[in-house]
């Protein structure tokens, strides 16, 4: 099974990229880290309306869809999602091994996602309550695939 982490946002800072790409080599051969990065609809200096924020995350959703792989099973990551302990994370991505097909984590920009992307999504997943940057979600989203990949291989990374 491939791990896809569909982005919204280019040019991260370099710590985003070094952060990311340390837990993406770390994976095995047989489940890998892809990254997509999805260009961000520019946004006007001035603050924006609530139909102007829509329009900027619909056109957002529209490239996110299209980079997508078809059939692809779609984890909205969202700050109001369902939260997991690590092994429960850990037996759900091993039961999305058995059932097959490629599974797409996506990160919205600075506005979020499109509600209907993510109210599509097979699931919703908080990794924290808490708001926490877009940049950061891909980091600590990387490292929390790699413990839960970790963990079901036994590897001695994630300790209890």
């Amino acid at each position: 099974m491939k791990l896809l982490v569909c982005a919204v946002g280019h040019r991260m800072p370099a710590w985003v990229a070094a952060g990311f790409n340390d837990y993406a080599r770390r994976m095995p051969r047989e489940s890998p880290i892809e990254l997509i990065e999805i260009r961000p609809q520019a946004r006007p200096s001035k603050p924006l309306n609530p139909a102007e924020v829509e329009r900027l995350l619909n056109a957002e959703a529209q490239r996110i869809r299209a980079a997508l792989p078809a059939g692809c099973r779609t984890v909205a990551l969202d700050e109001h999602g369902k939260s997991y302990a690590t092994a429960e994370f850990a037996r759900l991505i091993q039961g999305w091994m058995r059932e097959g097909g490629d599974t797409a984590f996506v990160i919205g920009g600075a506005d979020g996602l499109q509600s209907r992307l993510r109210r599509d999504a097979s699931l919703q997943l908080s990794l924290s309550p808490m708001t926490l940057p877009h940049q950061l979600v891909r980091v600590l989203l990387a490292e929390q695939l790699y413990r839960a990949i970790s963990l079901l291989h036994r590897h001695p990374y994630h300790r209890e």
